[in-house]
C-alpha cells in the first residue's frame, strides 16, 4: 500500500487501536505513559506515535480541530488497518452536576458538524460502540475518576452560537443563538466539543469500533456570563493534571479492549 497522503504513514506503522486527540502537542504527552513509543510521522496537523501500553499495541494520532480534518485522519488510518478509534480531548458541559475536571464518556453525539453529513443522512445516529463505552467506564472506575456517560454535541464552530453577543468577532450575533445552549441543557447533553459525531458515524458505517472521552474544562453557560464576553484562556479550567488523567483513561480503555479481543 502507498504511503497515505496526509498522515504520511503506511500499513504496519500504526496499531489496530488508536487514540485521537485534536492537539498535536498532546500526542507525545499521551505516548509518555506507554511502555515504549516511537515517533512515526509528522505532517500538517497530524502527529503519529506507535508503541505498546502494558503489552497492548497502541497508536496515537492528532486530528487537528474539527470534523473535516478528523475525517481525513480516519480515512487514512482505516486504510492502514486501524479497527478501533477512541477520541481523547477536552470539552465543555451544559449540565450543572458536571464539574470541571470530570470525565465525560460519550455514548452518542448530536450531529451539528458538517463532515458526517457528507457520509450519512441527518437521520443516521452518531453512536459509540457499546464495548468501547463499557471499557471506558471500567477504566474510569479503576482509576478512581469522576465520570459521566452521555451525549455530546459536536459542532464545527467554537465562537459562534453563544447566547449573547460578545463571543464572535465584532459582537456579531444571531437571534436564534439565544436559546441554543439552554436547549442542549434541556436535552441533557453532557459535552460540547467538535469531533465525536464524525468519529462515531464513520466507524459505524465502516463496520469498525469507536468511542470517546473528554475532560471537562468549563460549563459553557457560565463562561458566557451575563455580558456575553468569552475568553477561553481566562475562563477555561486548565488544570495541570487534566490531560494526564485523560491520557490514562484512554490508554486503560485500549488495554481493556485489547485484553477482551485477545481472550476471544
Amino acid at each position: 500500500m502507498a504511503v497515505q497522503y496526509h498522515l504520511q504513514i503506511d500499513s504496519g506503522d500504526v496499531a489496530p487501536y488508536v487514540l485521537l486527540p485534536g492537539d498535536p502537542g498532546r500526542v507525545e504527552t499521551i505516548a509518555s505513559f506507554w511502555d515504549e513509543a516511537r515517533h512515526v510521522a509528522t505532517n500538517r496537523e497530524y502527529v503519529t506515535y506507535t508503541g505498546t501500553y502494558r503489552g497492548a499495541p497502541i497508536s496515537c494520532v492528532s486530528t487537528g480541530i474539527g470534523a473535516p480534518s478528523t475525517s481525513i485522519a480516519m480515512e487514512e488510518l482505516a486504510r492502514c488497518g486501524v479497527t478501533t478509534f477512541f477520541r481523547v480531548g477536552t470539552c465543555g458541559t451544559f449540565l450543572d452536576d458536571v464539574a470541571n475536571g470530570d470525565m465525560a464518556i460519550f455514548d452518542s453525539a448530536v450531529r451539528l458538524d458538517g463532515a458526517s453529513h457528507g457520509y450519512a443522512p441527518p437521520e443516521y445516529p452518531a453512536v459509540a460502540s457499546h464495548d468501547v463505552v463499557a471499557a471506558s467506564v471500567t477504566a474510569a472506575e479503576a482509576l478512581g475518576l469522576a465520570y459521566h456517560v452521555g451525549t455530546t454535541r459536536s459542532a464545527d464552530t467554537f465562537y459562534a452560537r453563544h447566547p449573547r453577543p460578545g463571543s464572535s468577532y465584532n459582537d456579531f450575533w444571531q437571534g436564534w443563538w439565544r436559546d441554543h445552549f439552554e436547549d442542549l441543557k434541556r436535552l441533557n447533553v453532557v459535552g460540547a466539543e467538535m469531533e465525536a459525531s464524525l468519529i462515531f458515524v464513520l466507524a459505524r458505517i465502516w463496520g469498525l469500533r469507536a468511542g470517546g472521552a473528554a475532560v471537562v474544562l468549563d460549563n459553557v453557560l457560565e463562561v458566557s456570563g451575563e455580558e456575553g464576553e468569552f475568553d477561553p484562556e481566562e475562563q477555561f479550567d486548565h488544570g495541570a493534571d487534566h490531560i494526564a488523567r485523560l491520557a490514562e483513561l484512554g490508554c486503560e480503555t485500549v488495554l481493556r479492549l485489547w485484553q477482551a479481543d485477545e481472550s476471544t
